[in-house]
């Protein structure tokens, strides 16, 4: 009875995440259609990366129940031979970035690294779980070979967060963490275009984004302020950005997602884009997974973040199907019991993991 009971308290935390999913997702759709209507921009952009976020999840949700250490393994393999064969993932013209590529190659290493963290938790073998840890490592280890020391920062920040949470039983907390630290990258940048930001740090900053990107960043604010409640339309951008009409090769983007979206679609776009980010975390709040995947998973797509508000990472295609997959496998309920970190599997493993991490009741 106790075990129906939780089977039935599991599927309806799954039902509400998925439906609020849903309204984010179409809100976020349905908004790039009204301001394009509007504007006059092309918002297929905004509709492929819904698209790709939506079959990414679905994927993850349906290899996650099949095969919940083979898939994020297989993800995080080919997420690596994918950097390694194409290193920069960007066909167009190439932009400074701070800290190496913050861009598609650091974002796919990131969400690579987050993939090897969740199987490695998901493994009751110690040396395969061993081998799946030096997985992630490797992947801070391929970004500083391809010139990204972005990617060697956040995957090692995957790994470690990982690591810190096998000793952290309340995913609640640490999932709060992970949303403050989004939230501080994303004021960061908006600070720096908005020159908020003391001498000293503004100007060690601008040494490392170049001032071309704090020039694209300034023309999306500005941009905000003067059509804060519809924006200039999606995609319309480099056709009003003075920094952007002055360069020679531009890919019409102000490399930065936050800033985008305000110069673009307005208030009404960032706040959808910050309920998508919410909206991952909220249905990793409220999974079936042990809390160590959860978090590893939580982790690499707060490093996503981080690295799209100072890049275009979400411009493309790989990193949306990406960053859905990460999410549907870390919230998946796989058809076998899994036993709690460091633990010897037992039938009532997964009554006592629910027992010990702070997931609202239903």
């Amino acid at each position: 009875m106790a075990s129906t009971d939780g089977e039935e308290a599991d599927g309806e935390r799954r039902v509400v995440s998925d439906a609020v999913g849903v309204v984010v997702l179409g809100a976020c759709a349905t908004w790039s259609l009204v301001t394009a209507a509007v504007h006059g921009g092309r918002p297929e952009g905004v509709l492929l990366a819904v698209l790709a976020v939506t079959a990414g999840y679905a994927a993850g949700r349906v290899f996650g129940v099949l095969l919940p250490v083979a898939a994020p393994c297989a993800a995080a393999l080919a997420g690596l031979c994918l950097t390694l064969a194409l290193p920069r993932l960007v066909p167009g013209p190439d932009t400074v970035t701070p800290l190496g590529h913050a861009g598609a190659t650091a974002a796919v290493l990131t969400l690579s690294a987050g993939a090897a963290c969740c199987a490695a938790w998901a493994t009751p073998v110690p040396v395969l779980r061993l081998a799946l840890r030096l997985l992630a490592g490797g992947m801070a280890v391929a970004g500083a070979t391809l010139g990204s020391a972005t990617a060697m920062v956040t995957c090692g920040a995957v790994l470690l967060c990982s690591l810190a949470a096998g000793r952290m039983p309340h995913r609640g907390r640490g999932l709060a963490g992970l949303a403050l630290a989004a939230a501080t990258v994303t004021g960061l940048t908006w600070a720096t275009a908005g020159g908020a930001l003391p001498g000293g740090l503004a100007s060690s900053l601008a040494e490392q984004l170049t001032p071309r990107r704090i020039g694209l960043w300034r023309d999306a604010l500005d941009l905000a302020r003067h059509h804060a409640g519809l924006g200039v339309g999606p995609g319309r951008f480099g056709e009003l950005s003075p920094t952007a009409a002055q360069a020679t090769l531009s890919d019409g983007k102000p490399h930065s997602a936050p800033l985008q979206m305000a110069a673009e679609q307005g208030v009404v776009g960032v706040l959808l884009l910050a309920a998508a980010f919410c909206w991952m975390l909220f249905a990793l709040w409220r999974a079936a997974r042990p809390t160590p995947i959860v978090l590893s998973a939580g982790a690499a797509l707060t490093g996503l973040a981080a690295v799209a508000a100072v890049g275009n990472a979400l411009s493309f295609t790989t990193v949306s199907v990406g960053a859905g997959l990460l999410a549907g496998l870390a919230t998946a309920r796989p058809l076998s019991v899994e036993p709690a970190p460091g633990a010897v599997p037992l039938p009532s493993a997964r009554t006592a993991l629910r027992s010990s991490d702070d997931r609202p009741a239903v």
